[in-house]
C-alpha cells in the first residue's frame, strides 16, 4: 500500500513538474530571466515599469552591461528616453559613469539634443567638464534645432570654451565643420579662440573649408580680424 500510495504521489509530482515547465517555457524571455537580464531589456524596451520593479526589488543601477557600458549611458544611446529619465531621478545612480569609448550621458544627451535631460543631468550636478572629449564638443557637433541652447546651457554653467580633445581639437573646431552658425557664432561671442590649431595645425577656419562653408569661415575671420584690432598703443 505504501508502495502503490508512493507511486502514486510520485506520479503527481511529475505531472507538476512538467507542467510548470511547460508554463515556463511558454513564458516571454524577459519573465524567464534574472534580474541582471531583465534590467537590461528594460533598458532596450524603455520599459520603466520593469525598471521601477527591478529597483523596489534593490536591484543596483549602476550594473554595466555585458560591453561594460554604464546604464544610463546606454538608455541614452538606445533612445530609451524613459529610461533615461528614470535612472537620472535616482540618487544613487552614477551620473558621470563614462563608456569603453570614454563618452558619459551628458555627451549623449548633447550629441542628441536631448534638452530636458541635458537640463536634468546638470540640475543633479553632472560633471560639465572632463578632460578629453567634452560635453561641449558633442553639443557644438550637433546640428539640430536644439543646439544653441544645450550649448549656452553648458556654457552658462561653466564649460571649457577652449576645451581641447586628446588631439586638441576644440568645441569651435567641431562646430566650424559639423554644427550649426548659430552655435559658432555664439562660441565666438563668448570668446572661443579663432586662431587655435590643434595637433594637425588646423584651425575652424580649416574645418569650415573642409566641407564648404564659407559664411562660417568668413565668420570665423571677422573674429581673428577683430582680435587683432584689439590693441592699446
Amino acid at each position: 500500500m505504501v508502495t502503490k500510495n508512493l507511486i502514486l504521489y510520485m506520479r503527481n509530482a511529475w505531472q507538476v513538474i512538467f507542467m510548470t515547465c511547460l508554463f515556463l517555457s511558454s513564458l516571454p524571455a524577459w519573465a524567464q530571466a534574472g534580474s541582471y537580464e531583465r534590467f537590461f531589456i528594460a533598458i532596450q524596451r524603455d520599459d520603466v515599469r520593469a525598471l521601477e520593479r527591478l529597483h523596489h526589488l534593490g536591484f543596483d543601477l549602476n550594473s554595466p552591461s555585458p560591453s561594460l557600458e554604464p546604464p544610463l549611458f546606454l538608455a541614452l544611446s538606445l533612445g530609451s528616453l524613459r529610461a533615461a529619465r528614470f535612472l537620472i531621478q535616482q540618487p544613487e545612480v552614477d551620473l558621470n559613469a563614462r563608456s569603453q569609448a570614454d563618452e558619459n550621458a551628458l555627451m549623449i544627451a548633447a550629441l542628441r539634443g536631448h534638452l530636458d535631460i541635458v537640463q536634468a543631468l546638470i540640475d543633479r550636478r553632472a560633471q560639465v567638464n572632463k578632460p578629453g572629449w567634452a560635453p561641449l564638443h558633442y553639443a557644438a557637433t550637433y546640428n539640430g534645432p536644439q543646439a544653441l541652447a544645450i550649448t549656452r546651457l553648458l556654457l552658462e554653467h561653466h564649460a571649457f570654451i577652449d576645451a581641447e580633445s586628446p588631439n586638441r581639437t576644440t568645441p569651435l573646431m567641431m562646430a566650424a565643420q559639423y554644427g550649426r552658425s548659430e552655435v559658432v557664432r555664439l562660441l565666438l561671442e563668448e570668446g572661443a579662440d579663432p586662431q587655435a590649431r590643434n595637433e594637425q595645425g588646423l584651425t575652424a577656419i580649416d574645418f569650415a573649408q573642409r566641407v564648404g562653408r564659407n559664411d562660417v569661415m568668413e565668420m570665423v575671420a571677422t573674429a581673428i580680424r577683430r582680435s587683432q584690432s584689439t590693441g592699446t598703443w
